[in-house]
Order: C-alpha cells, then sequence, then structure tokens
C-alpha cells in the first residue's frame, strides 16, 4: 500500500458518534483518497412480515434505507466541499459479506471500522463482524478506537523478523512497507516489535550440559540482527527496534503500551475453518490483548473466500 485512493468506512447505526468515518476524514484529507460511508442494515421483521405483498414489503425497506441515507448525507455534508464522499447502503443479515463483496466489486485500498469499548474494563471488544474482517478481507482492515492521532505518535511495525519462510518473509515486507507508509502519513514515528522464544525447559532438564544462558544469547543475537537489518532497509532508527523475549501475544501488547502507540500493523495469514479451529492466527491472539488502532494486512496474493 503506498496509496490510499479509495476507502470504505463502515458506519456503525449503533453509535452517535462514528470513529470510522472520522478517521476516513483525516486519512482522505492527508491522502486525497475518495471516501464511501458504507451501511449495513437488516431486520428480520420486515422479512416475517407475510401479511403483506412483496412489494409492500420492498416498499417498506425502502422506507428503512431512505431514512438511514438522509441520516448518514447529514453526517458527511460539512465536509463534501473539502473531500469526495459518496455512501452506500446495502440491505444484507451479514455485515461481513456485504463490505467483503463491496472491497472485491470496487476495489477499495482500506476498510475503515470502528471497534466497541468494554464500559467496566475500558479494553476493546472486537467482534464477530471485525473476526470475519481480519480473517476474510483482502485490503487492509483499520479497526479504530475512538481517540486522535496526534503528530509524531508512535506507529509499531509486529514483524517476525526471523521467518525462514517464504509467505511469513513476504508478509514482513508488507507489514514494514504499509507501516512506513501510514506513518510518514500522519507524521508519526515507525517503531518495530519482535519477540523470540525462551529456552525450552525440557531440554535445559534432559540435556546436564545445555547451557540455556549461552542459548538465549544466541537466538537473542540471531533476532536482533535480523530486526535491525529489516529497519535498516527501511530507514528505520535501530534504537526503534524493541526485541524481547517472550510469545507474540504478550511481547506486543506491552511494548505498545510503553511507548502509548497509535496504531499497531500487523499481518494475518487468514486462515479460516477447521484449521483456523485447530491451529488458530498468533495475529488474532495478539490482536484480542490490544487496546489501540490495529491495522491487519494480509499476505500479497491473498484470496478471500468469498472471492468465487
Amino acid at each position: 500500500m503506498n496509496t490510499i485512493k479509495k476507502i470504505l468506512a463502515v458506519v456503525d447505526p449503533s453509535k452517535t458518534e462514528q470513529t470510522a468515518l472520522k478517521r476516513s476524514f483525516e486519512l482522505a484529507q492527508k491522502s486525497g483518497a475518495k471516501i464511501t460511508a458504507f451501511l449495513t442494515i437488516y431486520d428480520f421483521s420486515y422479512e416475517m412480515t407475510t401479511m403483506l405483498s412483496l412489494d409492500e414489503r420492498e416498499a417498506m425497506r425502502n422506507a428503512v434505507i431512505d431514512d438511514r441515507k438522509v441520516w448518514i448525507k447529514s453526517i458527511i455534508e460539512p465536509f463534501q466541499n473539502e473531500l469526495e464522499i459518496d455512501c452506500k447502503i446495502i440491505w444484507h443479515n451479514r455485515p461481513f459479506e456485504s463490505i467483503i463483496t463491496s472491497v472485491l466489486k470496487d476495489n477499495y485500498d482500506i476498510v475503515l471500522k470502528a471497534t466497541h469499548e468494554h464500559a467496566t474494563l475500558k479494553s476493546v471488544i472486537f467482534t464477530p463482524t471485525d473476526w470475519h474482517l481480519i480473517r476474510k478481507c483482502p485490503c487492509p482492515v483499520l479497526l479504530i478506537k475512538e481517540h486522535q492521532w496526534p503528530a509524531n505518535g508512535n506507529v509499531l511495525a509486529a514483524v517476525n523478523a526471523c521467518a525462514d519462510d517464504k509467505q511469513h518473509l513476504a508478509l514482513n515486507q508488507r507489514i514494514m512497507s504499509d507501516a512506513k507508509f501510514i506513518s510518514n502519513l500522519i507524521d508519526g514515528n515507525l517503531h518495530l516489535v519482535n519477540s523470540f522464544p525462551g529456552t525450552p525447559v525440557n531440554i535445559a532438564i534432559e540435556i546436564p550440559e545445555f547451557d540455556p544462558t549461552a542459548f538465549n544469547e544466541t537466538v537473542k543475537k540471531h533476532h536482533v540482527e535480523n530486526c535491525h537489518a529489516l529497519a535498516n532497509e527501511f530507514d528505520v532508527c535501530t534504537d526503534n527496534c524493541h526485541i524481547k523475549e517472550g510469545l507474540p501475544e504478550d511481547v506486543i501488547p506491552i511494548v505498545a503500551e510503553e511507548l502509548d502507540a497509535e496504531l499497531i500493523v500487523i499481518g494475518t495469514i487468514g486462515r479460516t475453518g477447521f484449521s483456523a479451529a485447530l491451529i488458530g492466527n498468533t495475529a488474532e491472539h495478539v490482536i484480542d490483548s490490544l487496546n489501540c488502532d490495529v491495522l491487519a494486512l494480509k499476505p500479497d496474493g491473498y484470496k478471500s473466500p468469498l472471492d468465487k
């Protein structure tokens, strides 16, 4: 992603404040992108009014759509003199499908969607629609909290610097490229975070001559060298590399909190179905622990299961 030309901003009918739309205005002002304010609505009661004719049910449905269109236009109207914004309302009972279908049809560069916050815990709650988009949407998905992106804020790219397969290596490049683009766009400071595994306890117990300290230092050195090489490739200061021992789902949220990061850029392989249930996605474990904006990316060449 070296440019943003078309933004799909998901409207949340349950909220007064439209965080995704507001963030889309910010990005469009900086990138010159065109915005589509996108709303999926559905009400089973309209489908169950069997005493009405098909035409009457259609008229009722259209009346609801028209009402929502007036509401959205009242939100975007103040910005239409300086930005190119339209609205699109789809009657569909599965919001993620209507979003992804629109992405596939109209080639959006990025999807913006607001997250929900737990009122008591003050943590982000990701809905089933969020997870479906993370797993299945072919373009980057930006999940947004209700906060500003101040100038000189921190953008954190989560990488696996010592990956040894082509898919993860390519994903590292995608994460760094997109993170740098977004960081430059919002005048942010780009950081890298990379975790490495600790010494396996069973090896230390079963092999008396094994030196866990030396092993740890060797592993850490390997990760530091690779992470610094990746940072240098994208002109990022090595002081902005954060390499820590532990699982990604533990390390990344800790570093994000230490930096008070505005945004984390993370890659997801996008497993679905049985393999996702058995193996899970590391990215999803990480995302579930974060309390800031998240930009979730797929590998180049990823094909959505809805792209048939």
